[in-house]
């Protein structure tokens, strides 16, 4: 079924006006609330979009360059694909014509937290821009305080201060809330924990070189490794834990 088609304003000569980066911008974050001017930038220096440029050195997008920063940005949201695999698919878009289906905007549903029903804790938008105090945490993950004192004492939620917890905070203590109810208990995570610790030593290895680096374009490209990292990571440890238990399940 066809789709009905995007009512778009005309510009000269009835063709869609160009528009700045401030406006795609606007566009996006709807969508996208964490995307930021120098993400744009950086996916136009990694090559995934190339926007036309004013006589002045201004970008300039048309509507084509914004259905591909949605594709772009839908398939790292909710696929978790690295940009190497993106520019594949973007690249097979430019030889057949056709625009990629998570190219098209949807509406969905966002939790007071940021979070997007069915999408899990990953798509918890800018995490760090959410601030709880210690009996807003309490009441949204279902933990009582002597519990998330535990937790603090090993480590596995922080606090900043004058006490705020962000949206991780909060992801940690659901999923710790929900582990309780399996007869899970703060102790028999400190794994967890351990583990993490290790990946941010490996993983800083990595980005910590483009962070130092007084460029816009490193600093994003260091975001952008290290949700690449992250994301890789987790489906890593989600397919250990599935063959771990395949012989306990008896599959």
């Amino acid at each position: 079924m066809n789709e009905p088609a995007v009512s778009r304003p005309s510009g000269v000569g009835g063709a869609p006006p160009l528009m700045s980066i401030g406006e795609v911008l606007a566009q996006l974050r709807a969508d996208f609330p964490d995307v930021t001017i120098s993400k744009l930038r950086f996916l136009e220096a990694e090559g995934l979009v190339e926007p036309q440029r004013t006589a002045a050195g201004y970008r300039k997008y048309s509507w084509d360059d914004v259905a591909r920063l949605r594709f772009v940005l839908t398939a790292q949201r909710d696929q978790y694909l690295p940009l190497r695999v993106i520019r594949e698919q973007l690249a097979r878009w430019d030889v057949d014509g056709e625009v990629p289906e998570g190219s098209r905007p949807a509406l969905v549903a966002v939790g007071p937290d940021g979070e997007v029903p069915g999408r899990g804790a990953a798509s918890v938008v800018e995490s760090a821009q959410v601030r709880l105090d210690r009996a807003e945490l309490v009441a949204r993950s279902g933990l009582d305080g002597s519990t998330l004192g535990e937790l603090e004492r090993l480590g596995l939620v922080v606090s900043d201060p004058p006490g705020w917890y962000d949206g991780d905070a909060l992801v940690i203590a659901r999923a710790v809330a929900g582990l309780a109810g399996y007869g899970f208990q703060p102790r028999h995570l400190r794994g967890y924990r351990t583990a993490a610790d290790r990946e941010v030593g490996l993983f800083a290895q990595l980005v910590t070189p483009l962070v130092r680096q007084s460029d816009p374009a490193a600093r994003a490209r260091a975001a952008e490794t290290a949700r690449e990292l992250v994301a890789l990571s987790q489906q890593l440890h989600a397919a250990l834990v599935r063959v771990g238990l395949r012989s306990t399940l008896g599959r």
